[in-house]
């Protein structure tokens, strides 16, 4: 039995904050203490009454950072780690200069691995506890994935790619072979450890009608497994999309009329939604994912957040490495709060913190496992230093509340604010001095 209680300021979340005001919503502890037992948190309070009750356990002090509930993603693709901040291109163009070919290497098993590692070590030097992540169209990089995750007792989600169509011919599967490695990779690693399989066609243009025949067979064969696709992301992919399925009332339709949208669906983008969409998407539960820092790389557009969630839609935030610019969910919620204020929204850091937490876990239907710090959730935890460059440390000096302190991490916090990480228990952060890269190579010192 491997027990550990963890010291510091502790905040944690109930339900989403109304306001800034709404003390309620969440528990925020000056000198809090977190007891955990196996991976799993037993006991959440002051550190007085916790350390009283919990014997001669020890004692990690995180004073004076912040302790709180691991991030999640839900909406990053592994492939594209060595095509981040690749230049000058919208959507399609972007896919077709740079991702696929980068996707091609995939293939390999060596490569995945190799990518694999580099991938969760940016996940968890950022703070990531949990993903949700696309891999390429090759089964051997689900493998890889999930071994990985596997290996660092990650609760991970992820499944290969269905896309038999508009792509390079060797990013292509047919729709009876992403039928069956999927069916496959589901057998291998859905529910093993902490992994879940998520069935995952890439979205309408790289998949026909026949491979869409195929995704919504998996989904009734498989009701627990999470299903995510694109949606609406570049108005160029909308009109491409609407050639391809004629048939359809609308480019959510091509979705809907193959019984793939539910509460366990995730929409990446969402960006430019006609009213029947909208309507749909409150009537079924599934979940848009606002990616801010991919939509403004790619100049895709403006997300309706304070729109859809007055429709009662709940969605997620993301990265989308490698469109997105950046691993850091800090950073994510910083652009995510610009563009908010673009369409008059100001997204509170509460708010904000939450959404990147419970709010995620919330969408992904797990909240009873990560997204808090409750007693028998998983002990997934971040600690924060908002002092952690000169600038932030600057103005720190002048913040008096918890929440100015969230939103300077917000707005300046990134790998560096992210003093350690526990995955189920287990500080795992690597220090950035003890990894370097030597060509394909990746040298733990």
């Amino acid at each position: 039995m491997t027990q550990r209680l963890l010291r510091g300021r502790l905040l944690t979340f109930h339900r989403e904050p109304l306001n800034g005001e709404d003390t309620g919503a969440y528990t925020y502890l000056e000198d809090g203490a977190l007891l955990i037992r196996d991976g799993i948190i037993q006991e959440t309070g002051p550190f007085a009454e916790v350390s009283a009750t919990s014997g001669d356990v020890p004692v990690t002090d995180h004073r004076p950072h912040l302790m709180m509930a691991g991030f999640i993603d839900t909406h990053i693709h592994f492939p594209q780690v060595q095509v981040i901040a690749s230049w000058g291109a919208q959507l399609l163009d972007w896919l077709n200069n740079y991702t696929f070919p980068e996707e091609t290497r995939f293939a390999s098993y060596q490569h995945s691995a190799l990518m694999a590692r580099a991938f969760f070590d940016q996940l968890i030097t950022h703070g990531t506890t949990t993903a949700v992540a696309y891999c390429s169209v090759h089964k051997n990089s689900a493998d890889a994935f999930f071994t990985e995750a596997t290996g660092r007792n990650m609760r991970m989600l992820g499944g290969k790619v269905l896309m038999d169509r508009n792509a390079p011919e060797d990013l292509q599967d047919t729709p009876q072979t992403g039928y069956d490695d999927t069916k496959a990779l589901i057998t291998d690693w859905h529910g093993k450890g902490r992994n879940g399989y998520v069935i995952t066609p890439r979205f309408a243009i790289t998949s026909t009608p026949e491979q869409m025949a195929m995704a919504q067979a998996l989904t009734q064969e498989h009701p627990d497994c999470h299903i995510q696709t694109h949606l609406s992301e570049n108005k160029d992919e909308i009109a491409f999309t609407k050639q391809l399925y004629p048939q359809a009332r609308d480019y959510l339709d091509v979705y809907q009329s193959y019984g793939l949208l539910g509460q366990k669906t995730l929409l990446g983008h969402s960006i430019h939604l006609e009213p029947r969409e909208i309507d749909a998407l409150a009537e079924t539960g599934a979940h848009p994912v606002f990616c801010p820092t991919s939509n403004l790389f790619l100049g895709s557009g403006l997300f309706d957040h304070e729109g859809l969630s007055a429709r009662g839609i709940s969605s997620g935030i993301a990265t989308d490495v490698g469109a997105g610019t950046s691993y850091s969910m800090l950073q994510t919620l910083n652009e995510g709060y610009k563009i908010l204020q673009l369409q008059g929204s100001a997204l509170h850091p509460l708010q904000a913190f939450h959404w990147a937490t419970r709010g995620n876990a919330c969408v992904l239907g797990l909240e009873d496992k990560i997204g808090n710090l409750d007693p028998g959730t998983e002990a997934d935890v971040v600690v924060l230093n908002a002092r952690s460059t000169a600038a932030m440390a600057l103005r720190m000096d002048r913040v008096g509340s918890l929440a100015e302190e969230l939103f300077v991490l917000q707005m300046m916090g990134d790998d560096r604010a992210i003093e350690e990480v526990y995955v189920s228990g287990t500080p795992s952060k690597i220090a950035p001095e003890q990894t370097t890269w030597n060509g394909n190579v990746q040298i733990v010192l």
